[in-house]
Protein backbone atom coordinates (compact mmCIF):
# COMPACT_ATOMS: atom_id res chain seq x y z
CA UNK A 1 0.00 0.00 0.00
CA UNK A 2 1.16 3.45 -0.71
CA UNK A 3 1.92 5.86 2.01
CA UNK A 4 2.19 9.81 1.92
CA UNK A 5 5.59 10.81 1.54
CA UNK A 6 6.33 7.65 -1.06
CA UNK A 7 7.95 9.19 -4.20
CA UNK A 8 7.26 7.97 -7.91
CA UNK A 9 9.85 8.43 -10.63
CA UNK A 10 12.46 9.80 -8.17
CA UNK A 11 10.45 13.16 -8.92
CA UNK A 12 7.14 12.91 -7.87
CA UNK A 13 6.09 13.08 -3.84
CA UNK A 14 2.80 11.94 -2.74
CA UNK A 15 1.47 14.14 0.09
CA UNK A 16 -1.76 13.85 0.80
CA UNK A 17 -4.48 10.95 -0.37
CA UNK A 18 -7.23 13.51 -1.50
CA UNK A 19 -10.00 10.68 -2.70
CA UNK A 20 -9.89 6.59 -3.31
CA UNK A 21 -12.76 5.13 -5.36
CA UNK A 22 -12.40 1.31 -6.73
CA UNK A 23 -8.81 0.99 -6.35
CA UNK A 24 -7.76 3.94 -7.79
CA UNK A 25 -6.20 7.00 -5.56
CA UNK A 26 -6.21 10.99 -6.57
CA UNK A 27 -3.06 12.46 -4.50
CA UNK A 28 -1.84 15.98 -3.95
CA UNK A 29 2.01 15.71 -4.93
CA UNK A 30 4.74 18.06 -5.51
CA UNK A 31 6.89 18.04 -8.43
CA UNK A 32 10.17 17.88 -6.57
CA UNK A 33 12.63 18.80 -9.98
CA UNK A 34 10.03 21.56 -11.41
CA UNK A 35 9.08 22.48 -7.43
CA UNK A 36 5.47 22.75 -8.48
CA UNK A 37 1.81 20.77 -6.92
CA UNK A 38 0.52 18.09 -8.82
CA UNK A 39 -2.37 15.54 -8.68
CA UNK A 40 -0.81 12.02 -9.07
CA UNK A 41 -3.12 8.72 -9.90
CA UNK A 42 -2.18 5.81 -8.35
CA UNK A 43 -3.85 2.29 -8.86
CA UNK A 44 -4.16 -0.47 -6.40
CA UNK A 45 -3.17 -4.10 -7.27
CA UNK A 46 -5.67 -5.68 -9.44
CA UNK A 47 -7.10 -2.66 -10.63
CA UNK A 48 -8.64 -3.39 -14.21
CA UNK A 49 -8.30 -0.64 -16.03
CA UNK A 50 -4.98 0.79 -15.23
CA UNK A 51 -3.75 0.12 -18.77
CA UNK A 52 -6.35 2.40 -20.30
CA UNK A 53 -6.16 4.66 -18.01
CA UNK A 54 -2.35 5.89 -18.74
CA UNK A 55 -3.42 5.33 -22.65
CA UNK A 56 -6.43 7.88 -21.93
CA UNK A 57 -3.77 10.36 -20.15
CA UNK A 58 -1.63 10.14 -22.77
CA UNK A 59 -3.61 10.50 -25.65
CA UNK A 60 -5.09 13.53 -23.57
CA UNK A 61 -1.72 14.78 -23.40
CA UNK A 62 -1.58 16.02 -27.18
CA UNK A 63 -4.86 18.37 -27.07
CA UNK A 64 -3.68 21.93 -28.05
CA UNK A 65 -5.75 23.71 -25.35
CA UNK A 66 -4.63 25.41 -22.28
CA UNK A 67 -8.43 25.11 -21.44
CA UNK A 68 -8.21 20.90 -21.06
CA UNK A 69 -6.23 19.76 -17.49
CA UNK A 70 -2.43 19.22 -18.92
CA UNK A 71 -1.47 15.50 -18.41
CA UNK A 72 2.60 16.04 -17.57
CA UNK A 73 3.11 11.98 -17.49
CA UNK A 74 1.84 8.55 -17.60
CA UNK A 75 3.32 5.16 -16.92
CA UNK A 76 2.52 1.61 -16.58
CA UNK A 77 5.99 0.31 -17.11
CA UNK A 78 7.19 0.16 -13.86
CA UNK A 79 5.86 -1.55 -10.11
CA UNK A 80 3.68 1.38 -9.84
CA UNK A 81 1.11 2.80 -12.54
CA UNK A 82 0.34 6.30 -12.10
CA UNK A 83 -0.80 9.39 -14.25
CA UNK A 84 0.45 13.22 -13.13
CA UNK A 85 -1.75 16.15 -13.94
CA UNK A 86 -2.36 19.79 -13.96
CA UNK A 87 -3.27 20.54 -9.78
CA UNK A 88 -5.99 23.21 -10.63
CA UNK A 89 -6.79 25.73 -8.20
CA UNK A 90 -9.75 27.94 -8.49
CA UNK A 91 -13.32 27.18 -8.24
CA UNK A 92 -15.73 24.63 -9.83
CA UNK A 93 -19.25 25.69 -11.40
CA UNK A 94 -20.92 23.65 -8.37
CA UNK A 95 -19.37 26.28 -5.66
CA UNK A 96 -20.35 29.09 -8.30
CA UNK A 97 -24.09 28.03 -8.24
CA UNK A 98 -24.05 27.44 -4.34
CA UNK A 99 -24.87 31.24 -4.55
CA UNK A 100 -27.36 31.10 -7.27
CA UNK A 101 -27.44 30.81 -10.77
CA UNK A 102 -24.77 32.79 -12.80
CA UNK A 103 -25.90 36.06 -14.92
CA UNK A 104 -27.32 34.74 -18.19
CA UNK A 105 -24.27 36.34 -20.24
CA UNK A 106 -21.62 35.30 -18.29
CA UNK A 107 -23.53 31.72 -18.17
CA UNK A 108 -23.17 31.48 -22.12
CA UNK A 109 -19.78 32.73 -21.90
CA UNK A 110 -18.39 30.08 -19.64
CA UNK A 111 -19.89 27.15 -21.20
CA UNK A 112 -18.76 28.75 -24.69
CA UNK A 113 -15.04 28.16 -23.32
CA UNK A 114 -15.66 24.90 -22.31
CA UNK A 115 -17.27 23.84 -25.65
CA UNK A 116 -14.43 25.38 -27.67
CA UNK A 117 -12.22 23.38 -25.13
CA UNK A 118 -14.38 20.26 -25.47
CA UNK A 119 -14.19 20.38 -29.33
CA UNK A 120 -10.42 20.74 -29.33
CA UNK A 121 -10.66 17.44 -27.38
CA UNK A 122 -12.88 15.99 -29.43
CA UNK A 123 -11.35 16.76 -32.88
CA UNK A 124 -8.21 14.28 -31.98
CA UNK A 125 -10.79 11.81 -30.95
CA UNK A 126 -10.84 12.29 -27.29
CA UNK A 127 -14.22 12.63 -25.12
CA UNK A 128 -15.15 13.06 -21.45
CA UNK A 129 -18.46 11.62 -21.11
CA UNK A 130 -19.09 12.69 -18.18
CA UNK A 131 -19.27 16.06 -17.72
CA UNK A 132 -20.92 17.92 -14.54
CA UNK A 133 -20.23 20.98 -12.47
CA UNK A 134 -17.67 20.04 -10.42
CA UNK A 135 -15.81 19.39 -13.50
CA UNK A 136 -15.94 22.62 -15.02
CA UNK A 137 -13.39 25.28 -13.08
CA UNK A 138 -12.73 28.59 -12.83
CA UNK A 139 -8.94 29.21 -12.32
CA UNK A 140 -7.45 31.21 -9.68
CA UNK A 141 -5.25 32.51 -13.13
CA UNK A 142 -8.86 33.95 -14.80
CA UNK A 143 -9.15 30.85 -17.15
CA UNK A 144 -12.01 28.02 -17.39
CA UNK A 145 -10.44 24.71 -17.05
CA UNK A 146 -12.39 21.43 -18.06
CA UNK A 147 -10.97 18.35 -16.05
CA UNK A 148 -11.00 14.77 -16.57
CA UNK A 149 -11.04 14.68 -20.20
CA UNK A 150 -10.15 11.15 -21.41
CA UNK A 151 -9.22 9.96 -18.08
CA UNK A 152 -12.48 10.32 -16.10
CA UNK A 153 -14.10 8.33 -18.46
CA UNK A 154 -11.51 5.75 -18.56
CA UNK A 155 -10.99 5.74 -14.57
CA UNK A 156 -15.00 4.41 -14.66
CA UNK A 157 -15.00 2.36 -17.32
CA UNK A 158 -17.96 4.39 -19.23
CA UNK A 159 -18.17 4.34 -23.08
CA UNK A 160 -20.93 5.74 -25.35
CA UNK A 161 -22.21 4.25 -28.66
CA UNK A 162 -22.36 8.27 -29.94
CA UNK A 163 -19.78 9.75 -27.79
CA UNK A 164 -19.72 13.42 -29.61
CA UNK A 165 -22.97 13.02 -28.91
CA UNK A 166 -22.71 12.37 -25.11
CA UNK A 167 -20.48 15.47 -24.96
CA UNK A 168 -23.00 17.74 -26.24
CA UNK A 169 -25.63 17.00 -23.98
CA UNK A 170 -23.24 16.87 -21.38
CA UNK A 171 -22.40 20.42 -22.31
CA UNK A 172 -26.13 21.26 -22.70
CA UNK A 173 -26.57 20.35 -18.96
CA UNK A 174 -23.96 22.12 -17.62
CA UNK A 175 -25.80 25.52 -19.71
CA UNK A 176 -28.97 24.62 -18.24
CA UNK A 177 -27.45 24.41 -14.60
CA UNK A 178 -25.49 27.50 -15.20
CA UNK A 179 -28.62 29.83 -16.24
CA UNK A 180 -30.66 28.00 -13.34
CA UNK A 181 -28.66 26.23 -10.73
CA UNK A 182 -30.57 23.10 -11.62
CA UNK A 183 -29.53 19.72 -13.15
CA UNK A 184 -31.94 18.36 -15.61
CA UNK A 185 -32.33 14.60 -14.87
CA UNK A 186 -32.00 13.95 -11.21
CA UNK A 187 -29.82 15.28 -8.18
CA UNK A 188 -26.11 16.25 -9.14
CA UNK A 189 -23.08 17.65 -7.31
CA UNK A 190 -25.73 18.98 -4.92
CA UNK A 191 -27.80 21.22 -7.75
CA UNK A 192 -31.74 20.65 -6.95
CA UNK A 193 -33.28 18.52 -10.05
CA UNK A 194 -35.16 20.40 -12.38
CA UNK A 195 -38.84 20.78 -12.42
CA UNK A 196 -40.87 18.15 -14.53
CA UNK A 197 -43.71 19.04 -16.43
CA UNK A 198 -45.29 16.19 -18.27
CA UNK A 199 -42.66 14.17 -16.76
CA UNK A 200 -39.65 16.50 -19.21
CA UNK A 201 -37.44 19.00 -17.14
CA UNK A 202 -39.06 22.40 -17.82
CA UNK A 203 -36.81 24.79 -20.14
CA UNK A 204 -34.67 27.14 -18.73
CA UNK A 205 -36.65 30.51 -19.32
CA UNK A 206 -39.83 28.55 -17.44
CA UNK A 207 -37.53 28.06 -13.93
CA UNK A 208 -35.94 31.17 -14.28
CA UNK A 209 -37.15 34.78 -15.68
CA UNK A 210 -34.69 36.85 -17.90
CA UNK A 211 -33.57 34.23 -19.39
CA UNK A 212 -32.85 35.19 -23.31
CA UNK A 213 -34.76 33.26 -25.89
CA UNK A 214 -31.67 32.54 -27.77
CA UNK A 215 -29.42 31.12 -24.83
CA UNK A 216 -33.00 29.19 -23.85
CA UNK A 217 -32.93 27.77 -27.09
CA UNK A 218 -29.15 26.91 -27.51
CA UNK A 219 -29.40 24.81 -23.81
CA UNK A 220 -32.83 23.20 -25.11
CA UNK A 221 -30.98 21.95 -28.41
CA UNK A 222 -28.23 20.88 -26.53
CA UNK A 223 -28.90 18.91 -23.60
CA UNK A 224 -32.25 17.37 -25.13
CA UNK A 225 -31.69 17.61 -28.62
CA UNK A 226 -34.73 19.78 -29.57
CA UNK A 227 -34.96 20.72 -32.59
CA UNK A 228 -35.47 24.19 -31.25
CA UNK A 229 -35.06 27.08 -34.50
CA UNK A 230 -32.42 25.32 -36.01
CA UNK A 231 -32.34 21.33 -34.88
CA UNK A 232 -30.08 19.98 -32.05
CA UNK A 233 -26.80 20.85 -31.79
CA UNK A 234 -25.58 17.32 -31.69
CA UNK A 235 -21.25 18.04 -30.81
CA UNK A 236 -18.91 20.25 -28.71
CA UNK A 237 -18.20 22.42 -32.05
CA UNK A 238 -21.85 22.68 -33.07
CA UNK A 239 -22.51 24.27 -29.44
CA UNK A 240 -19.23 26.47 -29.76
CA UNK A 241 -20.47 27.67 -32.99
CA UNK A 242 -23.70 28.72 -31.52
CA UNK A 243 -21.82 30.84 -28.67
CA UNK A 244 -19.24 31.87 -30.86
CA UNK A 245 -20.18 35.61 -30.58
CA UNK A 246 -21.26 35.82 -26.87
CA UNK A 247 -18.93 37.95 -24.66
CA UNK A 248 -16.15 36.15 -22.62
CA UNK A 249 -17.21 38.12 -19.24
CA UNK A 250 -14.57 37.66 -16.61
CA UNK A 251 -13.61 37.34 -13.52
CA UNK A 252 -16.43 35.47 -12.76
CA UNK A 253 -18.57 36.61 -9.20
CA UNK A 254 -18.09 34.02 -6.30
CA UNK A 255 -20.17 36.76 -3.77
CA UNK A 256 -23.84 37.47 -4.03
CA UNK A 257 -24.27 41.43 -5.49
CA UNK A 258 -24.33 43.81 -2.57
CA UNK A 259 -22.57 41.06 0.24
CA UNK A 260 -19.12 41.77 0.92
CA UNK A 261 -16.93 38.73 -0.47
CA UNK A 262 -15.26 36.54 1.77
CA UNK A 263 -11.54 35.48 1.29
CA UNK A 264 -11.87 33.23 -1.41
CA UNK A 265 -11.50 29.57 -0.35
CA UNK A 266 -8.54 27.85 -3.10
CA UNK A 267 -9.14 24.60 -3.76
CA UNK A 268 -6.94 21.43 -5.15
CA UNK A 269 -7.97 20.11 -8.40
CA UNK A 270 -10.41 19.51 -10.38
CA UNK A 271 -11.59 16.89 -7.80
CA UNK A 272 -12.66 19.71 -5.07
CA UNK A 273 -10.21 18.86 -2.60
CA UNK A 274 -6.90 20.03 -0.99
CA UNK A 275 -6.15 23.42 -0.25
CA UNK A 276 -3.16 25.39 -0.60
CA UNK A 277 -2.27 28.57 2.04
CA UNK A 278 -3.60 32.28 1.06
CA UNK A 279 -0.38 34.49 1.20
CA UNK A 280 -0.89 37.21 3.50
CA UNK A 281 -0.37 41.11 3.09
CA UNK A 282 2.18 42.82 4.69
CA UNK A 283 1.51 45.04 7.60
CA UNK A 284 1.97 48.69 7.46
CA UNK A 285 4.78 50.35 8.98
CA UNK A 286 4.47 51.48 12.43
CA UNK A 287 2.98 55.14 12.52
CA UNK A 288 6.39 56.12 14.15
CA UNK A 289 7.98 55.35 10.85
CA UNK A 290 5.60 57.20 8.82
CA UNK A 291 5.78 60.24 11.06
CA UNK A 292 9.41 60.27 10.70
CA UNK A 293 8.66 60.68 7.05
CA UNK A 294 7.13 63.74 7.36
CA UNK A 295 9.10 67.05 7.65
CA UNK A 296 8.91 69.00 10.65
CA UNK A 297 7.00 72.23 10.41
CA UNK A 298 10.02 74.26 10.91
CA UNK A 299 10.91 72.93 7.09
CA UNK A 300 8.01 73.43 5.73
CA UNK A 301 8.06 76.91 6.55
CA UNK A 302 11.07 77.37 4.80
CA UNK A 303 9.83 75.03 1.81
CA UNK A 304 7.03 77.59 1.22
CA UNK A 305 9.67 80.66 1.54
CA UNK A 306 11.81 79.14 -1.24
CA UNK A 307 8.72 78.47 -3.35
CA UNK A 308 7.54 82.38 -3.08
CA UNK A 309 10.97 83.41 -4.15
CA UNK A 310 10.86 81.08 -7.34
CA UNK A 311 7.78 82.38 -8.51
CA UNK A 312 8.32 85.58 -8.19
CA UNK A 313 11.42 85.79 -10.25
CA UNK A 314 9.63 83.21 -12.73
CA UNK A 315 7.19 86.24 -13.21
CA UNK A 316 9.66 88.79 -13.57
CA UNK A 317 11.47 86.54 -16.70
CA UNK A 318 7.70 86.43 -18.21
CA UNK A 319 7.26 89.96 -17.94
CA UNK A 320 10.66 90.43 -19.93
CA UNK A 321 10.40 88.09 -22.68
CA UNK A 322 6.61 89.00 -23.25
CA UNK A 323 8.30 92.91 -23.29
CA UNK A 324 11.28 91.74 -25.68
CA UNK A 325 8.89 89.59 -27.97
CA UNK A 326 6.53 92.13 -29.04
CA UNK A 327 9.52 94.99 -29.34
CA UNK A 328 10.71 92.14 -32.02
CA UNK A 329 7.61 91.90 -33.84
CA UNK A 330 7.08 95.75 -34.03
CA UNK A 331 10.61 96.50 -35.37
CA UNK A 332 9.18 93.65 -38.00
CA UNK A 333 5.81 95.55 -38.74
CA UNK A 334 7.71 98.68 -39.47
CA UNK A 335 10.28 97.01 -41.73
CA UNK A 336 7.31 96.08 -44.26
CA UNK A 337 6.60 92.22 -43.23
CA UNK A 338 2.77 91.27 -43.15
CA UNK A 339 1.70 90.03 -39.84
CA UNK A 340 -0.81 87.57 -41.22
CA UNK A 341 1.80 85.54 -43.58
CA UNK A 342 2.86 83.25 -40.59
CA UNK A 343 -0.78 82.15 -39.81
CA UNK A 344 -1.04 81.41 -43.31
CA UNK A 345 1.80 79.58 -44.14
CA UNK A 346 0.60 77.92 -40.53
CA UNK A 347 -2.75 76.50 -42.42
CA UNK A 348 -1.49 76.12 -45.29
CA UNK A 349 0.73 73.22 -43.41
CA UNK A 350 -2.24 72.44 -41.74
CA UNK A 351 -3.88 71.91 -45.47
CA UNK A 352 -1.46 69.74 -46.84
CA UNK A 353 -1.55 67.18 -43.92
CA UNK A 354 -3.91 64.18 -45.51
CA UNK A 355 -7.13 63.62 -43.65
CA UNK A 356 -6.83 60.24 -42.18
CA UNK A 357 -10.45 58.06 -42.26
CA UNK A 358 -11.43 54.36 -40.10
CA UNK A 359 -10.13 51.85 -42.92
CA UNK A 360 -12.96 49.36 -42.61
CA UNK A 361 -11.51 45.07 -43.68
CA UNK A 362 -13.44 43.24 -45.84
CA UNK A 363 -12.11 40.05 -43.77
CA UNK A 364 -9.71 38.61 -40.95
CA UNK A 365 -8.47 35.11 -40.33
CA UNK A 366 -5.77 34.10 -38.19
CA UNK A 367 -2.03 33.92 -39.87
CA UNK A 368 0.30 30.70 -39.34
CA UNK A 369 2.30 30.57 -42.48
CA UNK A 370 5.05 28.32 -41.49
CA UNK A 371 3.36 25.31 -40.11
CA UNK A 372 -0.11 26.16 -41.74
CA UNK A 373 -2.31 25.53 -38.70
CA UNK A 374 -5.19 27.53 -38.06
CA UNK A 375 -4.85 29.89 -35.17
CA UNK A 376 -8.40 30.20 -34.37
CA UNK A 377 -9.67 32.06 -37.51
CA UNK A 378 -13.67 31.52 -36.94
CA UNK A 379 -12.73 33.98 -33.70
CA UNK A 380 -10.82 36.30 -35.53
CA UNK A 381 -13.90 38.79 -36.96
CA UNK A 382 -14.17 39.29 -33.31
CA UNK A 383 -11.29 42.02 -33.68
CA UNK A 384 -12.94 44.17 -36.33
CA UNK A 385 -16.53 43.95 -34.79
CA UNK A 386 -15.92 47.27 -33.32
CA UNK A 387 -16.67 45.78 -29.53
CA UNK A 388 -13.84 45.19 -27.30
CA UNK A 389 -15.65 42.98 -25.07
CA UNK A 390 -15.26 40.02 -27.97
CA UNK A 391 -11.51 39.04 -28.81
CA UNK A 392 -9.72 36.53 -31.18
CA UNK A 393 -6.76 34.31 -29.51
CA UNK A 394 -4.26 31.89 -30.75
CA UNK A 395 -3.71 28.76 -30.12
CA UNK A 396 -2.68 28.07 -26.49
CA UNK A 397 1.43 27.00 -26.77
CA UNK A 398 3.08 24.92 -24.09
CA UNK A 399 6.25 27.50 -24.26
CA UNK A 400 6.03 30.95 -24.35
CA UNK A 401 8.02 30.90 -28.03
CA UNK A 402 5.39 29.58 -29.75
CA UNK A 403 6.22 25.97 -28.52
CA UNK A 404 9.39 26.14 -30.11
CA UNK A 405 7.53 25.43 -33.74
CA UNK A 406 7.64 28.60 -35.31
CA UNK A 407 8.85 32.59 -35.17
CA UNK A 408 5.64 33.98 -34.75
CA UNK A 409 2.09 34.02 -35.84
CA UNK A 410 -0.62 36.97 -35.91
CA UNK A 411 -3.48 38.23 -37.41
CA UNK A 412 -4.34 39.23 -40.96
CA UNK A 413 -6.97 41.48 -42.32
CA UNK A 414 -8.17 42.25 -45.47
CA UNK A 415 -8.97 45.49 -46.68
CA UNK A 416 -10.19 44.34 -50.17
CA UNK A 417 -7.96 46.59 -52.27
CA UNK A 418 -4.88 48.57 -51.44
CA UNK A 419 -5.14 51.41 -48.69
CA UNK A 420 -2.54 53.77 -47.60
CA UNK A 421 -1.91 52.95 -44.51
CA UNK A 422 -0.75 55.54 -41.63
CA UNK A 423 -1.76 54.10 -38.21
CA UNK A 424 -3.42 51.27 -36.24
CA UNK A 425 -4.83 50.98 -32.97
CA UNK A 426 -4.64 47.48 -31.49
CA UNK A 427 -6.69 47.09 -28.03
CA UNK A 428 -4.96 44.04 -26.63
CA UNK A 429 -6.90 43.28 -23.50
CA UNK A 430 -3.61 42.63 -21.83
CA UNK A 431 0.11 41.72 -21.97
CA UNK A 432 2.99 42.20 -22.70
CA UNK A 433 3.33 41.74 -26.31
CA UNK A 434 6.34 42.20 -28.99
CA UNK A 435 4.71 42.92 -32.75
CA UNK A 436 5.17 44.27 -36.16
CA UNK A 437 2.59 45.99 -38.31
CA UNK A 438 2.88 44.28 -41.61
CA UNK A 439 1.37 45.39 -45.20
CA UNK A 440 1.55 43.71 -48.59
CA UNK A 441 -0.47 43.09 -51.76
CA UNK A 442 -0.34 39.38 -51.26
CA UNK A 443 -1.40 36.84 -48.41
CA UNK A 444 2.25 35.10 -48.40
CA UNK A 445 5.18 36.24 -45.54
CA UNK A 446 7.45 36.56 -48.08
CA UNK A 447 5.00 39.66 -49.57
CA UNK A 448 4.40 40.90 -46.63
CA UNK A 449 6.71 44.21 -45.26
CA UNK A 450 7.44 45.57 -41.78
CA UNK A 451 5.96 48.85 -41.10
CA UNK A 452 6.08 49.24 -37.48
CA UNK A 453 7.10 47.52 -34.45
CA UNK A 454 6.40 47.58 -30.54
CA UNK A 455 8.42 45.88 -27.88
CA UNK A 456 5.71 44.99 -24.32
CA UNK A 457 2.91 46.49 -25.83
CA UNK A 458 0.14 46.03 -23.14
CA UNK A 459 -3.66 47.27 -23.34
CA UNK A 460 -4.65 49.58 -25.75
CA UNK A 461 -1.76 51.02 -28.08
CA UNK A 462 -1.53 53.13 -30.92
CA UNK A 463 1.51 52.96 -33.38
CA UNK A 464 1.77 55.00 -36.21
CA UNK A 465 4.01 54.38 -39.20
CA UNK A 466 7.15 55.58 -40.37
CA UNK A 467 6.28 56.50 -43.44
CA UNK A 468 2.80 55.93 -44.79
CA UNK A 469 2.63 51.84 -46.26
CA UNK A 470 0.29 50.63 -49.42
CA UNK A 471 -0.88 47.65 -49.63
CA UNK A 472 -3.99 45.07 -49.65
CA UNK A 473 -3.36 43.32 -46.52
CA UNK A 474 -2.31 44.44 -42.76
CA UNK A 475 -0.74 41.45 -40.50
CA UNK A 476 -0.28 42.09 -36.48
CA UNK A 477 2.21 39.71 -36.11
CA UNK A 478 3.48 38.59 -32.67
CA UNK A 479 7.30 38.32 -32.25
CA UNK A 480 9.59 36.35 -29.89
CA UNK A 481 7.52 35.42 -26.73
CA UNK A 482 3.78 35.53 -25.76
CA UNK A 483 2.35 36.08 -21.93
CA UNK A 484 0.78 33.17 -20.20
CA UNK A 485 -3.37 33.16 -20.03
CA UNK A 486 -3.19 32.41 -16.40
CA UNK A 487 -4.21 28.51 -17.68
CA UNK A 488 -1.03 26.81 -18.31
CA UNK A 489 -0.84 28.07 -21.37
CA UNK A 490 0.98 31.22 -23.46
CA UNK A 491 -1.50 32.73 -26.19
CA UNK A 492 -1.60 35.93 -28.20
CA UNK A 493 -4.77 37.94 -27.72
CA UNK A 494 -6.56 41.23 -29.68
CA UNK A 495 -9.56 42.45 -28.88
CA UNK A 496 -10.16 45.23 -31.33
CA UNK A 497 -8.20 46.56 -33.96
CA UNK A 498 -8.79 49.86 -35.57
CA UNK A 499 -6.84 51.16 -38.83
CA UNK A 500 -6.42 54.85 -40.15
CA UNK A 501 -5.02 56.05 -43.53
CA UNK A 502 -6.85 56.59 -46.88
CA UNK A 503 -8.46 54.63 -49.64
Amino acid sequence: MIEPGARLAGRYRLDELVSETSGAALWKATDETLARLVAVWTFADGFPRTGEVVRAARAASRVADARVTQVFDADDSGPTAYVVEEWVVGRSLTELLAQGPLEPERAAGLIAEAAEAVAAANATGIYHLSLSPSKLMWSAGGAVKVTGIGVDAALRGITAPQPALADAQGLGRLMYAALTAHWPGGEQSGLRPAPLVSGRPCEPSQIRAGIPSRLNDVACRAAFQTHGRSGPLASAQAIADALADVPRLVPMPTAPTGTPAAPPREQGTSRETGELPTPRRAAPPPRSHRDALRPSPSSSRITKALVGVVALLVFVAVVLGAWTLGSVMSDSNEAGSDPGTGEDQQQASTDNEPELVVLEPQGAAGFNPETGDDEHSDKAPNAIDGDPSTRWNTTGYAQPDFGGLKSGVGLILDMGEPVELHEVTIDFGGGPYDFEVRVGDQAEQSALTPAAAESGASGEVTVRLAEPTTGQYVVVWFTNELPPDGGGAYRGTINEVELRGNT
